[in-house]
C-alpha cells in the first residue's frame, strides 16, 4: 500500500456545553427547571438566589437577533483559557515548582474570558417575583401546592378505616399489603397469586398461606369505603358498588329499587362492551327484565363510579403554572381592535446571580504553584455560572418572543375565542423570528400561556388549515370548536352523525370529509350517536 498525505477541507457542527445547556433548558418545563435550578444551586458555590434588584445583564431579548462576531466565535472554540491561566500563573509565581495545567479533556470546557471581575453578567436576573418558601407558618399566604400536598391519599383513607377493624395480627398485616398494592384508581392490578410469590419466592406452601390471608384481606378490602376499591375490574367494580346500595343497612331499597339493582348486577356480571354498546336487546335476553327496566338499570350503571381512586388522586399533578401572561392592554375604544400584553410570569423566573463575596475572594487571590490547579477547577465553576444565569435568561427570552409572535397571529383567538382561531404552522413562526422549527418545537412544548379564555400549552394554538368556499383556509382548532358547539345543541333524542356535522359544516362553508369529523370527535373525547342518544 502506498502511502501519501493530503488536505482536505470539511465542515462539521461542534456542540459546545455552553450551546448544549442552553438546548437542553430550553425544552424543560417549569417544573423541571425549578428542579435544574436547585441541582446547580447545590452544585456551584458561586451561584445563589436573591431577592435584591440588580441591574439586568447585556444578555437578553434586545442582544439575541445580535450577530455573533468573529471573535466571539474563536473564543467559543478556543482552548481551555483556565490551562492556560494555570501555565501563566505557574510560571510568574514559584519557578522551582512543576504545575501541571488543567487539559480540556479533565472537564466540560466553559470557555469564558479568564477573568474574575464582577461584571454586569455576574449581576442578579429575573424580576420581583420571591424567593420559594415553605409557606406552612403563614396562614393566609399558603398557596394551592401547599393545600394539594395536605390533600389525604386513598391509602391514608382505607388505613385510617382498619383501625377500626378487630382483627389479628397476620390479616392486619395481609390487608395493608393490599392496601399498598393499590394503584391510583383504586384497583388491585396484580393477581393474589403474584403478589405472594414476589414475597415468599419459590415455597409453594408459603405462596399458599399468604393467598389465603390475601383472600380473606380482599374481602375486608371490598368492605371498606369508597365502594368498589380493591377491584380486579372494571366488572367487579361496578358489582362492589351495587351490592353497597343493595346491602345498605340504613337506607334499605324499596322492592322496586332492590329489583332494579337485582337486574343492574347480573348486566355487570355480562361482558363490559355490551353495556358501552348499550345494546339493550342483547341484554334483555341474557339478564331478563323488561326493556324498560335494562334501559334504567344502563342509567343507573352510568351514575356509578369507575374509578373509586380518584377523588384521591393528588391534584398537585393538575396543577398547571403559566409561563406567559397575557392581559388586555388598557380600554379599547368601541370599534377598535382590542390590543394585549405579552409579559413573562414572575413566579416561574428564577432570580439567580453568582455570589459576588466569593468571586471577590476568588479575584483577589490569585493562586500560583500548588494553588493552581485549584485556583483553576474554582474559576471554571464561576465561569460556568455565568453561562447558567445566561442560558436561563435566553430561554425566557426565546419564550417570550415566540409567545409573542403566537399572540400577534392569533389576535382574533384572544379577542372572540378559539372559533376564531386561525391556522398556524412552526414554521411560520420560525421564518418570522430567523429561527429553526426545531427551536420553536422545543419553545411550545410543556409552555403554557394564561388568556381571557383559560391556560392553554403553546401548542394548542398551532393547527393545520382546511379549505372553504371561499378558497381560504380554516383553523382545525376552530373545527373542532365548531362540531362541539354543534354537538351540545343537538337533540338527545336524535343526536347528530358524523354524516349530518360534515354536511353542516359544509353549510358553513367548510370542506370537511366525514372520517375527518370522525377523527376530530374522538380527539374531543366525544362518543359516536348511537352512545349519546339518551335512553
Amino acid at each position: 500500500m502506498k502511502q501519501g498525505l493530503s488536505l482536505r477541507v470539511s465542515q462539521h457542527l461542534a456542540l459546545t456545553p455552553q450551546l448544549q445547556q442552553s438546548i437542553r433548558l430550553l425544552q424543560l418545563s417549569t417544573l423541571e427547571l425549578s428542579q435544574e435550578v436547585e441541582q446547580m444551586l447545590d452544585e456551584n458555590p458561586f451561584l445563589e438566589l436573591t431577592q435584591d434588584e440588580a441591574p439586568r445583564e447585556e444578555f437578553g431579548l434586545p442582544q439575541s437577533d445580535t450577530p455573533v462576531s468573529e471573535g466571539e466565535r474563536e473564543m467559543e472554540y478556543a482552548p481551555n483559557s483556565i490551562a492556560d491561566y494555570a501555565d501563566s500563573a505557574g510560571a510568574s509565581g514559584q519557578k522551582d515548582e512543576e504545575v501541571v495545567p488543567l487539559t480540556g479533556s479533565d472537564e466540560p470546557s466553559w470557555d469564558g474570558d479568564g477573568t474574575t471581575e464582577l461584571v454586569p453578567d455576574d449581576g442578579e436576573w429575573g424580576t420581583d417575583a420571591k424567593a420559594r418558601t415553605n409557606n406552612l407558618g403563614d396562614g393566609d399566604d399558603t398557596d394551592a401546592t401547599e393545600l394539594a400536598r395536605a390533600q389525604e391519599s386513598l391509602q391514608s383513607h382505607l388505613h385510617r378505616q382498619a383501625l377500626s377493624l378487630r382483627l389479628s395480627e397476620t390479616d392486619a398485616s395481609a390487608l395493608r399489603f393490599l392496601i399498598e398494592s393499590l394503584n391510583d384508581d383504586g384497583y388491585l392490578e396484580d393477581p393474589l397469586e403474584d403478589l405472594a410469590r414476589g414475597l415468599a419466592g419459590e415455597d409453594e406452601e408459603q405462596i399458599e398461606d399468604l393467598v389465603h390471608h390475601f383472600t380473606v384481606a380482599l374481602g375486608l378490602l371490598h368492605s371498606l369505603e369508597p365502594a368498589g376499591v380493591g377491584a380486579r375490574n372494571l366488572g367487579e367494580c361496578l358489582r362492589l358498588q351495587l351490592r353497597a346500595k343493595l346491602d345498605d343497612g340504613l337506607n334499605a331499597p324499596s322492592p322496586e329499587r332492590a329489583t332494579l339493582l337485582a337486574l343492574a348486577l347480573r348486566m355487570c356480571a355480562q361482558p363490559m362492551d355490551l353495556l358501552a354498546r348499550r345494546d339493550v336487546k342483547t341484554l334483555v335476553q341474557r339478564c331478563g327484565g323488561s326493556d324498560a327496566q335494562t334501559r334504567e338499570a344502563i342509567a343507573l350503571i352510568a351514575r356509578l363510579e369507575p374509578k373509586p381512586g380518584r377523588r384521591f388522586v393528588d391534584v398537585e399533578r393538575n396543577i398547571v403554572v403559566p409561563d406567559v401572561l397575557v392581559l388586555p392592554a388598557g380600554k379599547t375604544r368601541v370599534g377598535a381592535t382590542p390590543q394585549f400584553r405579552v409579559m413573562l410570569n414572575p413566579d416561574v423566573m428564577p432570580k439567580l446571580r453568582v455570589h459576588d463575596i466569593y468571586a471577590n475572594v476568588l479575584r483577589n487571590h490569585r493562586g500560583g504553584g500548588k494553588d493552581s490547579a485549584s485556583y483553576a477547577g474554582l474559576q471554571q465553576r464561576l465561569q460556568e455560572a455565568r453561562w447558567f444565569i445566561k442560558n436561563i435568561q435566553q430561554r425566557f427570552d426565546t419564550i417570550l418572543r415566540v409567545s409573542t409572535a403566537i399572540v400577534e397571529r392569533q389576535k382574533s383567538f384572544f379577542t372572540h375565542g378559539e372559533l376564531a382561531m386561525r391556522p398556524l404552522v412552526l414554521r411560520e413562526i420560525a421564518d418570522e423570528l430567523g429561527l429553526h422549527e426545531s427551536t420553536i418545537s422545543r419553545v411550545t412544548t410543556a409552555k403554557y400561556m394564561a388568556t381571557p379564555f383559560g391556560t392553554f400549552e403553546l401548542k394548542y394554538f398551532f393547527g393545520s388549515g382546511l379549505g372553504t368556499e371561499s378558497g381560504g383556509n380554516a383553523s382545525s382548532t376552530a373545527v373542532r370548536a365548531l362540531i362541539k358547539q354543534f354537538i351540545s345543541a343537538e337533540s338527545n333524542a336524535k343526536p347528530l352523525s358524523d354524516n349530518q356535522l360534515s354536511e353542516m359544516l359544509k353549510e358553513q362553508g367548510i370542506e370537511c370529509a366525514r372520517r375527518t369529523v370522525a377523527k376530530y370527535r374522538e380527539g374531543l373525547k366525544i362518543a359516536p350517536a348511537s352512545l349519546r342518544k339518551a335512553l
